[in-house]
């Protein structure tokens, strides 16, 4: 078996109920004065006071930069940048959804290396360490709290940006289920989808050939051995807690799990790299304006439809991992794509491109777009020429689960 691997991580990782009260700790070993990036609504609440306080009794310095927005808008980064420049952080600390922690990435990269957003796009443009990066997630989804990636969005361009580098993991981590506690049902689905397509599409990731240096050539590099490892744990959490999360926001114990499984999926993919879901979400998040998690989910199990004529052996380990049977590998993984398809809708997200809102003119361009985000197309386990991706659309578009042939060999 080909047991090459990678794994890039934070160097420091604390998870469990009431962790966030080592803010303090971890943030004194970077230095004395930090900078904490949040949005309005959380700013507000006393919990974001108390992590405030516990950093000002430790004789930390803090500014606060609170006007953090959704899909962090790259001149907002530039703007805050600018204003903590004389601040002179030593650590910059995200608070809140992925948003706010990739925010804070791009912070951090612009105080430490000057210039704008736009001169990082894509993979291993980041010359050097950026400042010392501590996440704290206040929803269980994204991943970014472990992740090599900022997710930005360019008004000059049609679909989202990233910034891809080993440099932008946060130094720290600090994973507290008690702060996703009263995150409402809706985001708690769609985060909680977006990890379980994370998940998955790292576990399914094409399995390349090892090659010294591929790491350092390449961010995502498809699944290995050690990915496989998180990603297993990450599926079979995810699948076993993220309804009741969704039903019984306040059952601690489901929302300890939720948060492990997406963590355990962020370290996953934050090597191994998602795959056409994700590609194809881009353009369908840009003309749909849909939450980022419903539009994974939505077309995860038409793309794992499309990928068990590739793998199936894959796919019905997936089957297996959350409790399935089967005497043949295809048969066990369509029942693995039946259940993902359930559980989605038992979360409500939408069935179909078309349920979530995306307008069939716009099915052409936006397989156009998907093709074109070669990082992830090259990352999925079974090629997609034109005409399969025409045909992966429109079945994920009607709601049509039946096999497609039309594909390059």
């Amino acid at each position: 078996m080909n047991m090459f691997s990678a794994l890039r991580a934070p160097r420091e990782i604390v998870f469990g109920a009431g962790q966030r009260a080592c803010l303090a700790a971890i943030a004194q070993q970077l230095g004395k004065r930090a900078l904490v990036c949040s949005d309005a609504r959380l700013a507000a609440e006393p919990v974001f006071e108390e992590i405030i306080s516990s950093l000002r009794s430790s004789g930390m310095v803090v500014e606060i930069e609170s006007g953090v927005l959704p899909d962090v808008p790259v001149d907002s980064c530039l703007a805050s940048a600018e204003r903590a420049r004389s601040f002179a952080p030593d650590v910059v600390i995200g608070v809140g959804g992925g948003s706010c922690i990739d925010h804070a990435k791009c912070v951090a990269l612009l105080l430490k290396h000057g210039g704008e957003p736009q001169d990082y796009y894509g993979e291993f443009k980041v010359p050097g360490p950026v400042l010392p990066i501590i996440a704290i997630p206040t929803t269980a989804g994204t991943g970014s709290e472990v992740t090599p990636v900022a997710v930005l969005s360019d008004a000059g361009r049609l679909m989202k940006v990233g910034i891809s580098s080993p440099h932008l993991i946060p130094a720290a981590a600090i994973c507290d289920p008690e702060l996703t506690v009263t995150c409402p049902k809706g985001l708690t689905a769609a985060a909680g989808a977006d990890a379980l397509t994370h998940a998955i599409e790292a576990f399914t990731a094409i399995r390349r050939a090892p090659v010294v240096g591929m790491a350092q050539e390449r961010v995502f590099i498809g699944k290995t051995a050690i990915t496989d490892h998180f990603a297993r744990l990450a599926i079979q959490t995810l699948f076993s807690n993220l309804e009741r999360a969704y039903t019984q926001g306040d059952d601690l114990a489901a929302r300890e799990q939720v948060m492990l499984g997406a963590l355990m999926a962020g370290l996953a993919f934050g090597t191994a790299g998602t795959a056409a879901a994700h590609a194809i979400q881009y353009p369908v998040g840009a003309a749909t304006h849909t939450a980022h998690g419903d539009g994974v989910a939505c077309v995860l199990p038409y793309v794992m439809r499309f990928n068990l004529e590739a793998t199936p052996d894959v796919f019905a380990e997936i089957g297996r991992m959350i409790g399935l049977q089967g005497n043949e590998d295809i048969e066990l993984g369509k029942k693995a794509v039946d259940a993902v398809a359930k559980l989605f809708a038992a979360v409500g997200i939408p069935s179909s491109l078309k349920a979530l809102g995306l307008a069939e003119d716009k099915l052409e361009w936006a397989g156009d777009q998907a093709l074109g985000v070669s990082r992830l197309i090259d990352n999925n386990p079974r090629q997609i020429d034109a005409a399969a991706m025409t045909a992966l659309m429109r079945a994920a578009y009607e709601g049509d689960f039946a096999p497609i042939e039309s594909v390059t060999t």
